[in-house]
């Protein structure tokens, strides 16, 4: 079965737009990654000033290999020296992927 990684982000109200557009206009360099699934980025409603970054892969090794490569090191530089960071903290959830099920056709 598939593993989840959801990326939790603190983000506060004056750089939710800034998170909201640099997700928007990212490479997408994950969607061609072997193994990967999935992604969703996730905006808040009530409750928390906190962000998911959701994706799910084919196996815990798909995801490790996208982790340690070159595309992941990229997309995490920070935009370069001139662009602030938009979150404030980051933590990382893993789950496996138990049971699913999706629309009746």
């Amino acid at each position: 079965m598939s593993v989840v990684k959801i990326n939790v982000l603190t983000v506060p109200a004056e750089a939710r737009e800034r998170l909201e557009d640099r997700f928007s206009n990212r490479a997408g360099a994950v969607e061609a990654s072997d193994g990967f699934e999935w992604f969703e980025l996730l905006r808040p409603v009530e409750g928390t000033d906190s962000y998911l970054v959701y994706t799910r892969w084919r196996s815990e090794a798909d995801f490790e290999a996208w982790q340690n490569g070159q595309d992941f090191a990229r997309g995490h530089s920070g935009g370069g020296s001139g662009m602030a960071p938009a979150a404030t903290g980051s933590s990382v959830w893993s789950f496996e992927v138990v049971t699913q099920a999706s629309p009746k056709a």
